[in-house]
């Protein structure tokens, strides 16, 4: 039987998964699978931090739909991807994580770095497995792609120690890739949801992370111009349908209380396709309130504020196409405060679209960068107050073309995910939206996006403390205190890294500098100094003041 060393064989089973990119650190544990990779067709892209390999990797699973992989070494390189694979996991995001060991069959330094990371990563992938033996890496490879790409997608880990790196396989017998489909919805179930939407008066349309896909996009834009009926959507879920949709209503960037939430609370059903309650909930249910049809790829798991009436499981997009197919408008549906809602929805995102102060206040931020971003254009944002700013006023007419996270909502992942999708798509704009804090958690990125001569802008917000849980501390009555720090010289910090630096100086320079940034190529970072002093007044008094016509 032939024989083959069990790195090489690991790379063997990656380049049939159709692998394209490894994002890592290695580590010594690591040197014969790096080894291995050198005459391979997969590209390596070194990073500075574990966590921007994680993220991009995931980031890839997110834009491709195929599994993102990463590389780390044991101990402190293993336990750098955990914030990854929660950010995978929550989010939904393919991703394979290969980490290196210390030989498993004999000792070299005792207990030297090692952590039990097959354990560790159990709670936060859907599977983690180490390799004990080479023979096991083609079954242990599929099985993880299956995994990691099947409903609900998330994060995978494979552990491979070092002697089993270098010991030789009997046999490079690969498995062949199937895509399964996905089942369909039983018909008695779609004439159900039907009847529902039927019986209903003020139906509404909720659009999640899971229907915005390539595949999914088309039905649902095609069930609302049969039907008629609003729509809107979660953050992850913006961009599905365009948001100059003369029936979109809104994102639910708030928990409550924005004036979109009138609407929901006055739709008597929800037709919930692709959310789940990973995603924080734009709507809470109540015995015998609103109704729920659920219609995603998985069943809903019971939660005390959701528990659905109906569920369609199956291929989301297959399930829309059908009951577009059948159903037709219904004369009894009444919209009418939903357009009500719509128009003050809009109304209050264009409020102070064009003010001229000077740092710049988050409405007119929004505004210019809309300005400078065409349809195709693909903005990745950080965590942070603009966060929300963005999802609720950011008008998106493509899918993904809004790259935020809101599952785990973790820090640091803005410039990594900016970066995977310059890497995708280098003929569309891509910008990074990130603050001072979030920022300097992964900032030395910068160096890796100069390296892979990528064309992007990273538009740092300034505003010397972490914004949002200072927004919190004042919403909530405490003091403010504890939240505020320095900042390097950002335009210096960019430069030296071989990326162009620009300071904004004037609120209205601000279309000009961003235009001329993406005209030139290349890496550049534009500091905008930011005021959030409207934070309060119009994410809380404002919409505390408003009166819903219940």
């Amino acid at each position: 039987m032939p024989s083959i060393k069990a790195s090489d064989l690991l790379v063997k089973a990656l380049e049939n998964e159709g692998v394209e990119y490894i994002f890592g650190v290695p580590g010594e544990e690591n040197l014969d699978f790096l080894n291995s990779l050198r005459g391979s067709k997969i590209r390596l892209i070194l990073t500075r931090h574990e966590q921007g390999a994680g993220f991009m990797a995931a980031t890839y699973g997110r834009l491709t739909g195929k599994t993102g992989v990463c590389l780390a070494t044991l101990g402190p390189g293993a336990t750098n991807l955990v914030t990854p694979a929660a950010y995978a996991q929550l989010g939904g995001m393919p991703m394979l994580m290969i980490t290196g060991q210390k030989p498993i069959k004999k000792s070299k330094q005792g207990q030297f770095q090692i952590v039990d990371i097959v354990n560790m990563m159990r709670p936060l992938t859907k599977s983690a497995h180490q390799i004990v033996n080479a023979n096991t890496i083609p079954s242990l490879v599929r099985e993880a792609f299956r995994v990691a790409e099947e409903e609900r997608p998330g994060a995978v880990h494979l552990e491979l120690p070092e002697d089993i790196a270098a010991e030789m396989a009997d046999d490079d017998t690969l498995f062949t890739v199937n895509n399964p489909k996905r089942p369909n919805v039983d018909e008695s179930a779609i004439l159900d949801a039907m009847a529902m939407i039927a019986q209903a008066k003020r139906p509404l349309l909720l659009i999640g992370a899971g229907a915005n896909r390539k595949n999914v996009v088309a039905p649902l834009q095609a069930f609302v111009e049969k039907t008629g009926i609003p729509f809107f959507n979660t953050q992850m879920g913006k961009g599905a349908i365009g948001g100059y949709h003369d029936k979109y209503i809104g994102t639910a960037a708030l928990s409550d209380g924005d004036y979109l939430h009138c609407a929901i609370d006055r739709a008597d059903l929800i037709i919930n396709a692709g959310h789940d309650v990973v995603e924080k909930p734009p709507f809470l249910m109540e015995v015998g309130g609103t109704r729920v049809i659920h219609v995603n790829f998985n069943s809903a798991k019971v939660d005390p504020v959701y528990f659905p009436q109906l569920e369609l499981i199956g291929d989301v997009g297959a399930t829309f196409a059908r009951l577009t197919e059948l159903m037709t408008q219904n004369p009894d549906h009444d919209f009418s405060y939903f357009e009500k809602i719509r128009r003050h929805v809009l109304e209050h995102i264009n409020v102070s679209n064009d003010d001229p102060r000077f740092p710049v206040i988050p409405q007119r931020l929004v505004a210019d960068v809309r300005r400078v971003m065409p349809e195709n254009g693909i903005i990745a944002l950080d965590n942070g107050m603009y966060k929300i700013w963005f999802a609720r006023n950011y008008r998106s007419s493509q899918p993904n073309s809004v790259l935020l996270d809101n599952a785990l909502a973790s820090m640091g992942a803005g410039l990594p995910s900016a970066m995977m999708a310059s890497m995708l798509h280098p003929d569309r704009r891509v910008m990074a939206i990130v603050g001072d804090g979030g920022f300097m958690m992964n900032s030395q990125e910068m160096e890796t996006a100069v390296r892979l001569g990528l064309d992007l802008v990273v538009l740092v917000l300034r505003d010397n403390s972490y914004g949002m849980i200072r927004w919190k501390q004042a919403i909530g009555g405490f003091d403010d205190w504890g939240l505020e720090f320095g900042n390097p010289d950002f335009v210096a910090y960019a430069n030296s890294y071989g990326a162009t630096g620009h300071r904004l100086a004037a609120t209205d320079d601000l279309v000009g500098l961003l235009d001329r940034c993406f005209k030139a190529k290349g890496v550049h970072l534009v500091e905008v100094p930011v005021d959030y002093s409207e934070n309060k007044r119009v994410l809380v008094d404002e919409l505390a003041a408003k009166t819903c016509l219940l």
